[in-house]
């Protein structure tokens, strides 16, 4: 089935919005070796910094959660695609530890309800059997981002600073502003279905729904073992394996040239065939590499270049499918709720993950060799293995849903 000409213009819309809000929180890691030296920061503080943002963006999702579904998502999309504008902003400005502590907080706050009020978007406006194409496409703001956003920003704050790459992002997320203004229509379908009940108890109906819990346990874990590693990539890379920072955009951009490829491929494949097998392929897949990659020794930029690319497909062919399956689960006057919730504990996991990783790897120095970075491979591949029995009961839930 084809896509209309609005559905098309939606995706793009939702495909921007969702390239700026991961630039916004990917751009921390390659900028992690600069902001640690100019800022003084530890690993733990730096961890600190990473986690906060997800830590408080779960917080908002989840109060969000219980009016979500009130509201038309048009408008709740531009409030807090402008908050997530001020709190980019304000991290171009900061000038210390705390500064930037309270500036990541503040966009998380906003951010972390924008996933969700996407996700829930996806929902509304395409069929089932049109969602896994879909959220590939969506999820090529991750590809893009490390295409022309991590490179860019890495080449700015190498010209100039950092303060500057946060600024540049600052600016283009007004043009995407501007397009959810101006190309988006209201989308209130949902409202009627939901706004009889009781806020606190929409809410609790969704929290207490047998279905709804096995997909939380499952993105929980999804969550934990994919945000462990991220924060301490750029510092691993050139301290443990020897890569310069003037070889890093290259490699960040080679990786998310071959996301755009793999990732709506894997959408495809994910509505054409089954689901759970393309996450358990995608499991062995990552499994390896992250064994592989936390164990690197210095090597030849090409190598680590592709290294990086076959993990980061391993990565996402677990996403998207998981994804997918999870957006089944909810009824419609559920479903906003539902997408807040996930999104609440995706960046729960991930605030939690990055805070661990932050305790259990050690940089004496801040050219140091990162110390027990193998550490966190291994409890990744733990985690990956326990992911791959929850999302089979999502698996076994979604079909039991389409039988009835």
């Amino acid at each position: 089935m084809k896509l209309t000409r609005y559905q098309k213009t939606v995706m793009l819309i939702l495909a921007l919005t969702q390239f700026t809000v991961v630039l916004d929180f990917m751009i921390m890691a390659p900028l992690g070796e600069q902001l640690i030296k100019d800022l003084h920061l530890t690993t733990t503080q730096f961890g600190t910094v990473v986690s906060v943002y997800a830590i408080s963006a779960a917080i908002s999702s989840f109060l969000s959660a219980a009016f979500a579904d009130r509201f038309d998502r048009k408008r709740l999309l531009l409030f807090f695609y402008t908050g997530f504008i001020l709190g980019t902003l304000f991290c171009g400005l900061a000038a210390a530890y705390e500064t930037m502590l309270a500036a990541r907080i503040f966009t998380g706050i906003f951010g972390g309800v924008l996933s969700s009020v996407a996700l829930a978007i996806v929902a509304d406006c395409f069929e089932p059997h049109l969602r896994g194409r879909v959220m590939g496409t969506i999820q090529m703001g991750f590809s893009v981002s490390q295409v022309i956003g991590i490179p860019a920003g890495l080449w700015i704050a190498h010209q100039w600073n950092w303060h500057v790459t946060f600024y540049g992002v600052a600016c283009l997320t007004v043009f995407v502003w501007m397009g959810i203004l101006f190309f988006l229509k209201p989308i209130n379908q949902h409202v009627q279905a939901s706004v009889s009940q009781n806020p606190l108890r929409h809410l609790v109906l969704t929290l207490t729904n047998r279905d709804h819990q096995k997909g939380f346990l499952a993105v929980s874990v999804l969550s934990l073992g994919g945000f462990l590693i991220m924060p301490f990539t750029t510092t691993f890379l050139v301290n443990n394996v020897h890569i310069t920072q003037a070889q890093l955009p290259l490699i960040f951009m080679i990786t998310g040239l071959s996301s755009m490829v793999v990732l709506p491929l894997i959408g495809r494949l994910s509505d054409r065939f089954n689901r759970m097998r393309i996450f358990i392929v995608g499991s062995i897949i990552a499994m390896l590499m992250v064994s592989l990659y936390t164990r690197m020794q210095p090597l030849p930029y090409q190598w680590v270049m592709l290294i990086n690319v076959i993990l980061f497909a391993g990565i996402m062919s677990r996403m998207v499918p998981a994804m997918a399956l999870n957006a089944q689960l909810p009824q419609a006057q559920y479903r906003g709720a539902f997408m807040s919730i996930n999104s609440s504990i995706q960046q729960l996991s991930g605030g939690i993950a990055s805070f661990l990783a932050g305790h259990i790897v050690v940089q004496k120095t801040p050219t140091a060799p990162l110390l027990h970075f193998e550490r966190l491979g291994n409890i990744m591949v733990i985690l990956m293995l326990i992911c791959l029995v929850l999302v089979y009961r999502v698996y076994t839930c979604v079909n039991k849903l389409n039988l009835k």
